[in-house]
């Protein structure tokens, strides 16, 4: 199967209420336990790169990675932008064969976002690709997005409609208490799902995303701490919320810490029992198992996709 757009696994996510995983790559460890994952729970999923990502590994290595990820599976694959800072990283990405783009103007005012967004809305379309946008601040540190606590705002669902209706975005990415980075909340996590509720019933058709939605699982800190790492009071999004969120219209989740830990913690748990161990498939494949292990239960446990390819 060739990689495809998000446009028809959303279609089926939205009649179906279920949410799709979209997770962060940059190597080819990631790349192999993400869709072996995903090919033995018969899921649609999502291959995401951020900016940094690209610029760590090169466009041209990670498309060709994914690209012989699609071969070895006939699983729906997309290879997805994440946060976008400006149009010609989206025309970058476009032009290298990426099948969705996301454009990050969440840090703009509400007319400058909507300009710039359609500026990529226009070019994304005319080669056949889709957009997802941002509309909202989260708050946190992940790559090179770096938003205080002070700068987060919540999602308006007038705004929401009236900026779709603008762009002619694809998808949207919202803000209803998520965050990027391990520290999302310091008290009980809670999720706006009322505004999720508003921005759905002004958008019935449109994709709903929210990002910085790693569960920042408590096993995983606890084998990175438990072997050297410095990662005190982490806290993520609960799955039992992640679970919800899909059921209420959630097309696309995003997880980029979740797989961090995972590959951590099993390199650390390697090097911490063998201090002789050099060869870096000795660590490199227990931490490729782990990722694996990690992505199956958030498709299975999680967001409802197995057995929806």
């Amino acid at each position: 199967m060739a990689l495809v757009t998000t446009k028809e696994m959303f279609e089926k996510s939205m009649k179906e209420h279920f949410a799709i995983g979209a997770f962060n790559v940059n190597n080819m460890e990631l790349i192999q336990g993400i869709v072996e994952a995903a090919s033995e729970e018969n899921s649609p999923v999502i291959l995401q790169a951020s900016s940094s990502a690209i610029k760590y590994a090169g466009i041209n290595y990670l498309m060709k990675m994914v690209e012989a990820a699609v071969e070895s599976t006939d699983i729906p694959i997309a290879i997805h932008l994440d946060h976008g800072p400006d149009f010609e990283t989206c025309k970058k990405c476009i032009d290298a064969g990426f099948t969705s783009v996301m454009f990050d103007g969440s840090k703009y005012d509400f007319e400058e976002n909507i300009r710039l967004t359609k500026e990529v809305v226009d070019y994304a379309h005319a080669h056949g690709v889709v957009v997802e946008a941002e509309l909202g601040k989260l708050a946190g540190i992940e790559d090179e997005v770096n938003v205080s606590a002070n700068d987060a705002m919540f999602t308006d669902p007038d705004q929401a409609k009236e900026f779709v209706e603008r762009t002619g975005c694809d998808s949207l990415a919202i803000a209803i208490g998520t965050s990027h980075g391990a520290y999302k909340f310091k008290g009980e996590a809670k999720l706006r799902f009322d505004i999720l509720e508003k921005v759905k019933e002004k958008l019935p058709n449109t994709p709903i995303v929210l990002h910085g939605a790693s569960t920042v699982i408590p096993e995983l800190v606890e084998m990175c701490n438990k072997y050297g790492a410095d990662i005190p009071g982490a806290k993520g999004v609960p799955d039992e919320m992640l679970h919800e969120a899909g059921l209420r219209g959630v097309s696309k989740i995003n997880v980029d810490t979740d797989l961090r830990l995972a590959m951590t913690a099993q390199i650390r748990k390697t090097f911490a029992e063998d201090p002789s161990a050099f060869d870096p498939r000795k660590y490199l494949t227990p931490a490729r198992e782990e990722i694996k292990k990690t992505v199956k239960h958030k498709i299975h446990d999680v967001f409802n996709s197995s057995n929806k390819a």
